[in-house]
């Protein structure tokens, strides 16, 4: 499922499930008059910048109300999702005039105006284009939000406001705090010779866990034990493939499944590599203070030698090198794959799909596991992948950081009203109609932690906010109704055999391993890193069905030849940076 959030699955989950892309629509022709008259209003000595009064951080209110009203301009998408099922059920609501630009207009005096917004996706060629059209006239909006090369490329122009002091300022503790719930990576990534040039549109990375994702129902047929090793994982898989857990009498089944992108959140790679303690796509610590890039490891090697063995006995489909993650989740539908590492949403798709068609179909996350049977490591890719950049030179740079701090207090904060402002049962994606969309990485994490508190205690009327509407899913599920059967995916993520519990021991474990690069993409990076990418995955496809393993050596040494020995190099020298 996409990655925004999901229950953070009605964004995790739902993304996917509803085919969420995000975008935006065009308009207004006199943005500049009325963004340049707004902000020459002089705010009340309570909310004036501290420059213009002199302030110290102290004194800087992280939720102050301008009086009168400023403007601030910014540009959107309009995604589907919002479109189709957020505000086609609201009374009284629009993109450009909702619940959330009312509260940041009456809480904070901070009056919203978009100067355009396209539909269909933040991907979509429309807005690609107007985006890039906005960004080389140097005719920005107040605020933007843009990705890490389009920031690097803002702060070098000079266009943008050094957000150092402000965030320092302005931002609520709970901010603060929640912007550090993975460590620094965030701040880090919008930093640029020490300065904060943006303010991140954080992204849990914790969200991207990977677990095995196994059909307990052929496990019991079989009379095998869910896995601690990883020979009970491809023992798992061979018996899956020969002993007909499927009752048809027939030798068509098979024990992993994977597709032809070889890594993703469904039905990917990265837990079982883990598994050798491998870790391709993510930048490591080689002992002396470097980083090294995790594909290109001996243990990656050894990972892709065990999947050409699973694969020569049949256990892989023998065409998922041509299979996307649709046409692989009809085989999980149909009944045909019994095992695959994927995120904790996986139970809402695709799995649901196969609980569909047979009911007596059952699934359960279990944690990846190591060759040796020690604790393994966790890799986790770096989420976060957008900025929020202020223009240079308007009044009120510090406003921005207060639409943050009001986005996160109304959804899980001390006077939070989860109900209205994030995921209201008739319009469970009503957060996207805010321009800023942060929330507490952990998030999840933590709902999970209350309801099995309150499940534990055998009281769940203590529950309220997001861990309230989890459990209400989870209650539905237990009716038996047909309704109910709808959210079993939510029960496999949040009950208590979870994939979140697992979540919940991974953390309590310390057994997360971050990305060490979260910076913008090296020069390289951005002229040869599609070419490696495709060059490895055809390459790891390649061996899987069965070409020698020394073509791995191969393709070490071609990645280093054309381009990977000069990114190691630009990344190294972006890490001493932070040192």
């Amino acid at each position: 499922m996409k990655d925004k959030k999901g229950a953070r699955l009605s964004v995790k989950g739902l993304a996917i499930l509803l085919g969420a892309t995000l975008v935006v629509t065009a308009c207004s022709d006199n943005k500049k008059e009325e963004s340049t008259a707004s902000q020459s209003s002089s705010p009340s000595s309570a909310s004036a910048s501290p420059a213009e009064q002199g302030e110290s951080s102290a004194a800087a209110d992280p939720f102050g109300k301008y009086d009168p009203p400023i403007q601030l301009t910014t540009v959107r998408n309009l995604n589907d999702v919002v479109e189709n099922n957020v505000l086609s059920v609201l009374k009284d609501e629009s993109f450009e005039d909702n619940r959330w630009t009312r509260i940041y207009e009456e809480q904070l005096g901070i009056k919203l105006k978009y100067d355009w917004v396209i539909k269909g996706g933040d991907t979509s060629d429309q807005y690609v284009q107007k985006l890039n059209v906005t960004l080389a006239s140097g005719e920005l909006p107040d605020f933007i939000t843009v990705n890490a090369v389009q920031l690097k490329q803002l702060a070098e122009s000079d266009q943008i406001e050094d957000m150092t002091a402000l965030y320092e300022q302005y931002a609520s503790p709970f901010m603060k705090e929640v912007f550090t719930q993975e460590g620094s990576g965030p701040l880090d990534a919008a930093t640029f010779d020490g300065k904060l040039m943006a303010i991140p549109q954080v992204e849990s990375s914790i969200e991207r866990s990977m677990y095995i994702w196994i059909r307990t129902d052929w496990l019991n047929k079989l009379k095998l034990q869910p896995p601690k090793t990883m020979a009970d994982v491809q023992a798992i898989s061979k018996a899956f493939a020969e002993n007909d857990p499927d009752n048809n009498g027939q030798r068509d089944t098979y024990g992993l499944g994977l597709t032809k992108d070889v890594f993703g959140g469904a039905m990917g790679l990265e837990g079982f590599m883990a598994g050798f303690n491998a870790y391709p796509n993510i930048w490591l610590e080689d002992g002396s203070g470097k980083l090294i890039f995790g594909s290109i490891q001996p243990e990656t090697r050894k990972a892709l030698q065990a999947l050409q063995e699973m694969n020569k006995n049949g256990e892989i489909d023998k065409e998922f090198g041509i299979k996307d993650g649709g046409k692989v989740s009809e085989q999980i539908a149909a009944g045909k794959i019994g095992m695959e590492y994927g995120e904790q949403w996986n139970s809402i798709w695709p799995l649901q799909l196969n609980k569909n068609n047979d009911k007596e179909a059952q699934w359960q996350a279990f944690p990846i596991v190591s060759e040796t049977g020690e604790t393994p490591k966790v890799p986790l890719k770096f989420s976060t992948t957008k900025f929020v950049a202020v223009k240079k030179g308007i009044s009120h740079p510090e406003a921005v950081v207060k639409l943050f701090n009001m986005h996160l207090e109304k959804n899980w904060g001390e006077t939070g009203e989860f109900d209205k402002y994030y995921a209201p049962p008739n319009a469970e994606s009503v957060w996207q109609l805010s321009p800023v969309t942060p929330y507490p990485l952990k998030k999840n994490l933590d709902a999970f932690r209350e309801i099995d508190a309150a499940r534990k205690a055998g009281d769940l009327s203590v529950l309220k906010g997001e861990a309230k509407t989890i459990q209400e899913k989870l209650d539905m599920f237990a009716s038996g109704s047909e309704e109910g059967f709808a959210v079993w995916g939510w029960e496999r993520i949040y009950g208590p055999e979870g994939s979140m519990g697992i979540a919940n021991q991974y953390d309590q474990n310390n057994q997360f391993l971050m990305d060490k690069f979260v910076g913008t993409p090296t020069p390289t990076m951005v002229e040869r890193k599609t070419t490696l990418e495709k060059m490895q995955n055809e390459t790891f496809i390649k061996i899987i069905l069965g070409q020698p393993i020394e073509e791995f050596d191969k393709f070490v040494a071609d990645w280093k030849k054309l381009g990977g020995d000069q990114i190691t190099q630009e990344v190294n020298e972006w890490y001493a940076t932070l040192k």
